[in-house]
């Protein structure tokens, strides 16, 4: 399995070139170095969590809360009554054009 998912980064690898403009600070050369290195230690390689956060800021507490099946219906119901206004907002216009 280890196998062919380093012949799929090796195919990735030579379609994201390195760019030599950016020594030091390209992400295709990164990410060589940090996959080839995990490679070599082994599967079981894990690397520790920083932060508790996401690129976001949102923690994963927040992320299950949005998501949650209420949260969820919350905003489905939201997004009716939005519509709704705006369908009402819409038929009155045309019922005073009607009535011109």
């Amino acid at each position: 399995m280890a196998a062919a998912r380093y012949r799929r980064f090796l195919k990735l690898c030579e379609e994201w070139p390195i760019e030599e403009t950016k020594r030091g600070r390209d992400l295709g050369a990164f990410l060589r170095q940090r996959v080839g290195q995990a490679f070599r230690e082994g599967e079981r390689t894990q690397y520790p969590r920083l932060k508790d956060t996401s690129f976001t800021g949102v923690t994963v507490e927040e992320c299950k809360m949005v998501l949650a099946t209420d949260s969820v219906k919350q905003l489905e119901e939201m997004k009716k009554g939005i519509w709704k206004k705006l369908q009402e907002k819409f038929s009155a216009k045309n019922a005073e054009e009607d009535s011109k």
